[in-house]
């Protein structure tokens, strides 16, 4: 199958356009001109430069594919208060996308901030079923264009799956990027770690596993998917960081709670997309693992 897929070059679009490629499907690729492309090459059939919200860009994108995977995001305009740049980019180019791919699958990675007010009646247990209530813009733009999937695939069938992951950690191609590089410097330099809370989180290939799941079962549709592994505070991050790098007197405040007021069902991601979704901390040491090795080469070349 060809998928056209949106923000390639990116820590979860090469995600994506790795674990598609390795299913035997090829990508054409959607980055933008300032992008950095070289570690998409074995991954990647064919690259589009643009941005999502260019016609152009996107015409070319579709052309041959069989389905659409959306990741990109304009944070710029978001990040600098442009509210109408904003919605020009990631809510209109979202929705022209979603229009120009017709009945074509539509999947979208979306964000589990699409909530932010819990009803007591789901008891800590928020499904698919939870109505949305986002608390920031980037939670409502995700929310709205979900919108706009469920009313396209009422009015023209076409197949669409909205993924909501949380914090999604992994090794980032910009390495200083990655979940937890800046908590191994502080460890590392002795610094007290004084961090509070924490929050869910999920490995990018988890992530990438379950987005061209859905690419391959499209009679599925339409579909809501939480992408959660496991809570940890962040506290849990430097305890692990300290004990990987032995450090034993690490000052570290552990004093927040250490389970969240709410959780999110992934049953049906395990049962329906394949992916276990177990990793916990097990995932988050090898990780940090990774990324010691990685911080500590990059430091002496």
């Amino acid at each position: 199958m060809n998928i056209a897929l949106t923000g390639t070059s990116g820590f979860i679009g090469a995600a994506i356009a790795r674990e598609a490629t390795r299913a035997g499907h090829r990508v054409q690729g959607l980055v933008r001109s300032t992008s950095r492309v070289d570690h998409l090459e074995p991954w990647v059939d064919r690259l589009v430069v643009g941005t999502h919200d260019d016609a152009r860009a996107r015409e070319e994108l579709l052309e041959g594919a069989d389905a659409v995977i959306h990741n990109s995001f304009d944070w710029p305009a978001l990040r600098d208060g442009d509210l109408h740049g904003h919605m020009r980019s990631n809510m209109l180019g979202s929705i022209d996308l979603l229009q120009a791919a017709g009945e074509r699958p539509f999947i979208y990675i979306s964000s589990v901030a699409v909530h932010h007010h819990m009803h007591e009646q789901w008891d800590g247990r928020i499904d698919g079923l939870h109505p949305t209530r986002p608390g920031t813009f980037y939670g409502a733009l995700k929310a709205s264009v979900e919108a706009h999937m469920w009313a396209a695939h009422a009015e023209r069938g076409q197949p669409v799956d909205a993924l909501r992951p949380c914090a999604v950690y992994g090794i980032d191609p910009n390495l200083s990027r990655s979940i937890g590089w800046p908590i191994i410097e502080k460890i590392r330099n002795r610094e007290p770690f004084t961090r509070a809370g924490g929050g869910k989180f999920v490995h990018v290939d988890d992530v990438a596993a379950a987005t061209v799941a859905c690419v391959d079962r499209p009679a599925d549709s339409p579909r809501i998917h939480h992408l959660v592994d496991c809570y940890a505070r962040w506290a849990d991050w430097a305890m692990i960081t300290a004990e990987l790098l032995g450090i034993e007197d690490a000052e570290i405040d552990d004093s927040s709670p250490t389970a969240p007021r709410n959780m999110f069902e992934v049953d049906d991601v395990r049962s329906e997309l394949g992916v276990a979704m177990d990793r916990g901390f097990d995932g988050i040491r090898a990780h940090l693992g990774a990324l010691i090795e990685l911080q500590s080469k990059a430091a002496s070349s």
